[in-house]
């Protein structure tokens, strides 16, 4: 990597676009210490995927993590959606929020959507689209072609393309980089470790900056995809925007660092670090999950007859820690009598809390749950 070139800047007439070089090549590492980090992110990647196979119902606790990368994702790009704000209907939302409230609900179902659609479909461009299309529907950047590569340049940062920080390349060669990103993707010849590729492709797709919007939601949202497809993970349990998010910075500093500098190992070293810090954090994370289902089932044992109605609501709270007085009939089929009895009961074993402070249309959040995704 000591050879490796970003690109270079080219004039486009009234300003200079950055061209990057193509990724679909053969890479060889040189550099110890990175060798090191890509060991241990091996193994902590490997510890949490065994997770997924021996916690039961880990499609309930995939949820809240696919919800706290929503809101941290999002966070990155100025949306001030927080874990409880995102878990509320859209009635329940107030006015001001609710645009940011909808990206987030956008960027839940656009992984989602991806995760499944990797059944059908390679990690390729058309899958990236497709999942640009479900980000921007119906919100701000609904404009801004949801589901298309852009067709006219844009740049990063400034008040006009003159005096901007960054400037993508020009629309008419984001076809061809984002092929040869796909083809670097999928390149079974020259062999390069998975985590070290997603990192250089994670990279690259930021410089393109395909789309008019959603660049940086998409970008991180690959890294997930990309690591479910090639059996790195078993299931989408590792999200990186937390880490990205707190080390905001570092994080633009080290990708402005390789277009500038050259220096892909800096980047590639920052990147191993948050996986294995993500990873470790997760683990810990599964950990007090199974911790917490154990007190909150010691807890309800103690109502009697009335924990199996009990148990169904805890079931639910673990897949969706919110909850009203609505939702509590719906799954118990109890009368409203014996539904706010027993709300009552769970709000004295201190397993939910009344969050609206009305008197009525209460909703009660599991809180101890929700506090294990801050």
């Amino acid at each position: 990597m000591k050879k490796f070139k970003a690109g270079n800047q080219v004039n486009q007439g009234t300003y200079k676009s950055f061209q990057p070089d193509k990724i679909d090549q053969e890479w060889k590492i040189d550099n110890m210490e990175l060798l090191s980090l890509l060991s241990q992110a091996d193994r902590q990647i490997g510890r949490l995927d065994m997770y997924s196979e021996y916690i039961p119902n880990i499609d309930l606790f995939i949820s809240m993590h696919v919800l706290k990368e929503a809101t941290q994702s999002s966070k990155i790009e100025g949306t001030k959606t927080n874990i409880e704000d995102a878990l509320l209907d859209k009635e329940d939302v107030n006015d001001e929020n609710r645009d940011d409230w909808e990206e987030v609900q956008n960027y839940i179902e656009a992984l989602n959507s991806a995760i499944t659609n990797l059944e059908k479909l390679p990690f390729s461009s058309r899958l990236i689209r497709e999942t640009h299309k479900i980000l921007l529907q119906g919100v701000r950047g609904k404009h801004k072609l949801p589901g298309e590569f852009r067709s006219s340049q844009n740049w990063i940062g400034g008040a006009s393309i003159n005096d901007a920080t960054f400037v993508p390349p020009i629309h008419s060669s984001i076809n061809e980089y984002m092929g040869d990103l796909e083809k670097f993707a999928h390149n079974t010849e020259s062999f390069f470790p998975d985590l070290l590729k997603i990192a250089l492709i994670h990279y690259q797709f930021e410089t393109i900056h395909p789309f008019l919007d959603g660049n940086g939601r998409v970008g991180r949202l690959m890294i997930t995809l990309y690591l479910v497809e090639k059996g790195i993970l078993k299931k989408p349990i590792l999200y990186l925007s937390d880490f990205f998010e707190r080390n905001r910075t570092l994080y633009y500093d080290n990708l402005t660092r390789v277009r500038e500098k050259d220096d892909l190992t800096q980047w590639f070293k920052f990147f191993l670090v948050g996986v294995i810090e993500t990873a470790k954090n997760s683990v810990s994370t599964f950990d007090s999950i199974l911790k917490l289902q154990k007190e909150v089932e010691n807890k309800i044992q103690t109502l009697g007859s009335r924990s199996s109605n009990a148990q169904l609501i805890i079931n639910y709270l673990f897949q969706r820690p919110i909850i009203d007085a609505q939702k509590v009939k719906e799954l118990t089929g109890l009368s409203s009598p014996s539904v706010y009895k027993l709300i009552g009961e769970l709000e004295n074993l201190d397993i939910i809390k009344e969050i609206t402070g009305a008197k009525r249309g209460k909703i009660y959040i599991f809180k101890d749950y929700t506090k294990l995704f801050k």
